[in-house]
């Protein structure tokens, strides 16, 4: 068992190198080798780095055996005395191994943002990072793309990242784990099937080195990408996070030519999770240079980058389907509660009003009664408070400088049919509680 407690050791230490941030770890778990051995070292040192251990696994539901490889996760962690998640998603049967791959990705990212604060751990190892590399390099990605994928970055830890398949595989042998291999893995159709069983055992005879060669080109991809994120930092963009993605500042942009705005435009992009390419990130520079706002253009995977009054945002372009965001409708919850609806959070409780009220912000106070929240309509007006007559709700959504994209589904408070409140909007002169009367504190989010 030496080989064990070295393996274990070097874990240790990675897990130290890498600084990890508080909060609960999510161990993404498929059933194959390489996540059974990171589960069996996390819980192995579960007495020294004392974090609570959630198991996760995604069953794709598109082999025959699917079913019984998520019941035998569920029996080991059960058996480890650790908590386990597990999905069956719903996919085509004819689906890809990238539509796989992103179902799976986004089940994941949903949970943790259930457990939060949690950081998902996934067994990616150091043959995967070549593979990675060398399939980046196929279909022709930029330099940020050839970085491959980052120890540690967007609530995503690879703690395994030093270590080879190989020696993975003692280990397996060594704590006689049965793991389950999934077919998909030796399957040429499969592009990394056929990298991983094909390609590089060719290019391993002729070029013995050529791991090391790709992993080089990693590390200087890799330093590349900080680079450019420190810059974005010095030129001051002026980066947020926005729903599905992130926005900066358009002044910035146009003040410097257009290779260096596409440049820092695919720097920013990286942060929100988008791997952009130069062409795109030329029409996006483009677009923030000359467009209005609410002029966008499409990025290719669901993405777009629209102008957004002096900023411009690289986010998901999510279809409003009939009804959707247009519709819904709720009633506002008793104090104490908190309701949800098309990605909004709703909270109320009671208190003394204060003496003052803000006309913009996401947060308000009421006179208690039934009110009702839906999504703002075409034609929806509110009389501002402070203001004279009433204005349009759009003109309120302009003012405060609500992108068109993010219009659709924004809640109104209603109160007999009158619009009482906009949150981060506009607050009306209606319902107003006086001064330390008992009142009610209603409190809007993103959910």
């Amino acid at each position: 068992m030496a080989g064990v407690a070295g393996l274990e050791a070097r874990f240790k230490a990675q897990l130290e190198r890498l600084s990890l941030p508080p909060g609960r770890w999510i161990a993404a778990v498929s059933g194959g080798p390489d996540s059974l051995v990171l589960l069996d070292l996390l819980h192995r040192t579960l007495d020294w780095h004392g974090r609570e251990l959630l198991v996760a696994h995604a069953d794709h539901g598109l082999l025959p055996e699917s079913a019984q490889v998520a019941r035998g996760v569920e029996v080991l962690a059960a058996g480890l005395g650790l908590r386990c998640e597990t999905t069956r998603l719903s996919l085509d049967p004819g689906a890809t191994e990238t539509q796989a791959r992103a179902g799976r990705w986004r089940w994941l990212h949903d949970l943790r943002e259930r457990r939060a604060p949690a950081l998902l751990l996934t067994a990616h190892h150091q043959d995967d990072q070549v593979e990675t590399v060398l399939m980046r390099v196929l279909r022709g990605s930029g330099p940020a793309g050839l970085g491959g994928m980052p120890a540690l970055r967007d609530h995503v830890a690879r703690p395994l990242l030093s270590f080879r398949r190989s020696e993975l595989g003692e280990y397996v042998a060594a704590r006689r784990l049965v793991p389950w291999d999934d077919p998909a893995n030796v399957d040429p159709r499969h592009l990394r099937s056929w990298i991983r069983g094909v390609l590089l055992p060719v290019l391993r005879e002729r070029l013995p080195d050529v791991d090391a060669r790709l992993g080089s080109v990693a590390q200087q991809a890799a330093h590349d990408r900080r680079a450019w994120d420190a810059v974005i930092e010095v030129v001051r963009l002026d980066s947020r996070a926005e729903q599905g993605g992130i926005s900066v500042a358009s002044g910035p942009l146009r003040s410097y030519d257009s290779e260096l705005a596409a440049r820092l435009l695919m720097a920013a992009a990286r942060r929100a999770g988008l791997v952009l390419g130069p062409r795109r990130a030329a029409q996006a520079a483009e677009l923030a240079r000359r467009g209005q706002s609410g002029a966008r253009v499409m990025l290719g995977d669901g993405w777009m980058a629209e102008v957004r009054f002096e900023r411009v945002a690289l986010v998901r372009d999510v279809p409003v389907a009939p009804n959707h965001g247009s519709s819904w409708r709720i009633q506002l919850p008793s104090p104490g509660n908190t309701a949800r609806t098309d990605g909004w959070r709703v909270r109320c409780s009671a208190g003394a009003a204060p003496p003052r009220h803000e006309r913009v912000g996401f947060g308000t106070w009421l006179v208690p009664g039934q009110y009702e929240v839906r999504a703002w309509r075409s034609g929806d007006r509110i009389f501002p408070l402070g203001g004279t007559g009433r204005r349009l709700v759009v003109r309120c959504m302009q003012d405060a400088k609500v992108g068109r994209g993010e219009r659709p589904g924004w809640p109104v408070v209603i109160r007999e049919g009158t619009v009482i409140w906009v949150p981060g909007v506009c607050r009306s002169a209606h319902a107003l509680p006086a001064e330390g009367s008992e009142a009610w504190r209603v409190d809007v989010e993103r959910a």
